[in-house]
C-alpha cells in the first residue's frame, strides 16, 4: 500500500528515519532512569535493560514487518486501519493523538520549568505563554516548509543530544570504581520484571516516528533497517549510561532521583557539570518535540484523508512544499493550547494505556495479515520484511503487551475504557450524520 504519486514526496532515507526514532525514544527519561533502575536492582541493573530490550524488540519486529508491507503515511494508525477497518482506525488515531499531544504539552512545560530554575525570568505566566508560542510555531514552520528541513533539524538535534552523553560516558570511566559494578546479589525474575515494567516506557517513541512512512524512500527495506538501528543504538546508550552512573556513584546512585546524571557530571566537571547536564536535558526534550511535530501531524493527515477523522481540511498538501501543512498547523496549535492551559494533566493518565493498545493492535494486525497472505498470494509480501519463526514473535509480543496492560492501575484501565466508550459513540454519531446527508 503506497502513497499516490501526487501527494507527499519520499525524501527520508535510512539515517533520517533512524534519527527520528532515536530522537523520540531518548527524551528526558534518560536523565532520571539510572537512579530509578538502581533503586530496584543496584549493580545488576543491566539485566533489566537487556530483558526490556528483548521485550521491546518483539514489539518492534511486528512494526518492522507490517511497516514494510503497509507503507502509507500514518504509521501505526495506517497499519491498524488498513487491517481492521475504519472504526478501529478512528479509535487508534484519536487515542494516539490525545496521548502524544498531552505528552508534548507536558514536555514543553518541563522545558520551561527547567529554564525557570536556571533563570527566574521564565517563571512568569505571560513569558511561559510566549515561549510556548515561539516553540510550537517555530517547529511548525520548519516542518511546513519541507520534510527535508524537518528531518535535517531532527538529525542535528539527535547528534546534539547523543554527543554530550557519549562524552560523559567516556570521561566517566576515569572515575569508575570497579567495586561499584560487582553484583552484591542476584536479583529474582520478579525483581527484573518489576523494574522492566517501569523501563519499558523509556523505549517508547518508534510508533510515533514511523508516522512519516509515506515519505520514506524504499520503505520496504528502510523501515525495518531504521527500527533495528534505532533500538540497538538506544539500548546501547541506556546500558552505557547506567553502567557509568553505577560505576561512579555506586550505592548512592539510587538516592539522586531528580538528576543522577547531573551528579555524575559534577564528579567529573565540578559544579558546572550539573548545569551542563541540565542544559543537555532541555536539548534532549526539545529534540523529542521536534521529532513528534515532524511525525504526528502525518497521522492526522492520513486519518483525515481516509475520512476516518472528519476534518477534511487536514488532508490538504502544500502545493509548493509537499507537506501536510494544515495538519501540522492544527497539531502545533493543539500542543500550544494544551501546554498553555494545562489540559494535558487530566489526560496524562491515558498515555500509557493508549500506547500499549496501539502496540497490541499492531501485533494482532501482523498475525491477521500473515493469515491473509497464507490464503492468497498478496503483493504486500513481495520484497517485504518477514519475521523468522512463523507466528512465534507476534504471539509473544501480544502476551508481553497483555502483561504490561494487566499491570496498569485500576484508574488507568477505567479511564481508557470510558474514553474508548465515548469515542465509539462519537464514531457512531459521525456515521449517522454521513448517511443522512
Amino acid at each position: 500500500m503506497k502513497e499516490q504519486a501526487d501527494e507527499l514526496k519520499r525524501n527520508i532515507g535510512t539515517w533520517g528515519l533512524s534519527a527520528n526514532l532515536i530522537n523520540i525514544m531518548i527524551g528526558a527519561g534518560i536523565f532520571v532512569l539510572p537512579a530509578v533502575v538502581a533503586a530496584g536492582l543496584g549493580s545488576a541493573s543491566v539485566l533489566a535493560y537487556l530483558f526490556c530490550g528483548l521485550l521491546i524488540s518483539l514489539v518492534m519486529l511486528c512494526f518492522a514487518e507490517i511497516g514494510s508491507k503497509i507503507t502509507d503515511t500514518g504509521g501505526a494508525y495506517a497499519y491498524i486501519e488498513g487491517v481492521f477497518g475504519k472504526y478501529f482506525g478512528f479509535i487508534a488515531a484519536v487515542l494516539f493523538l490525545v496521548a502524544t499531544i498531552s505528552a508534548d504539552a507536558a514536555v514543553a512545560n518541563t522545558i520551561v520549568d527547567i529554564m525557570g530554575s536556571i533563570n527566574p525570568f521564565f517563571k512568569g505566566g505571560i513569558i511561559k505563554t510566549v515561549f510556548f508560542l515561539c516553540l510550537f510555531s517555530g517547529l511548525g514552520y520548519i516542518n511546513v516548509i519541507g520534510v527535508k528541513e524537518g528531518i535535517r533539524l531532527v538529525k542535528l538535534i539527535t547528534i546534539s543530544k547523543i554527543a554530550p552523553l557519549m562524552v560523559l560516558i567516556f570521561l566517566a570511566w576515569s572515575k569508575v570504581d570497579i567495586v561499584n559494578l560487582v553484583w552484591d546479589f542476584t536479583p529474582t525474575v520478579m525483581d527484573v520484571g518489576e523494574v522492566s515494567l517501569i523501563l519499558f516506557f523509556a523505549f517508547q517513541g518508534a510508533e510515533s516516528g514511523l508516522s512519516v512512512s509515506g515519505e520514506v524512500r524504499n520503505p520496504n527495506k528502510t523501515i525495518p533497517r531504521a527500527i533495528l538501528i534505532s533500538i540497538t543504538v538506544v539500548l546501547l546508550i541506556y546500558i552505557m549510561i547506567q553502567t557509568a552512573a553505577q560505576g561512579v556513584l555506586g550505592e548512592t546512585l539510587a538516592s539522586f532521583k531528580e538528576n543522577p546524571l547531573g551528579e555524575v557530571a559534577s564528579k567529573i566537571f565540578g559544579p558546572i557539570g550539573f548545569t551542563l547536564i541540565t542544559i543537555g536535558a532541555v536539548v534532549s526534550m526539545f529534540g523529542n518535540l521536534s521529532s513528534e511535530i515532524l511525525s504526528m501531524p502525518r497521522m492526522l493527515y492520513r486519518a483525515a484523508k481516509d475520512k476516518v477523522i472528519p476534518i477534511e481540511i487536514a488532508s490538504r498538501v502544500h502545493k509548493k512544499f509537499s507537506t501536510p501543512y494544515v495538519s501540522i498547523i492544527i497539531y502545533v496549535g493543539l500542543c500550544f493550547l494544551f501546554a498553555s492551559l494545562g489540559g494535558f494533566k487530566q489526560l496524562a493518565i491515558l498515555s500509557s494505556a493508549s500506547i500499549l493498545l496501539i502496540y497490541l493492535g499492531v501485533a494482532i494486525a501482523v498475525i491477521k495479515l500473515r493469515k491473509k497472505e497464507n490464503k492468497e498470494e498478496s503483493e504486500l509480501s513481495k520484497d517485504s520484511f518477514r519475521i523468522p519463526g512463523g507466528y512465534l514473535v507476534p504471539i509473544m509480543a501480544v502476551l508481553v503487551i497483555l502483561f504490561f496492560l494487566s499491570n496498569l492501575s485500576f484508574n488507568e484501565l477505567i479511564a481508557i475504557g470510558t474514553f474508548i466508550g465515548v469515542l465509539s459513540i462519537i464514531y457512531y454519531l459521525i456515521n449517522v450524520v454521513r448517511h443522512n446527508r
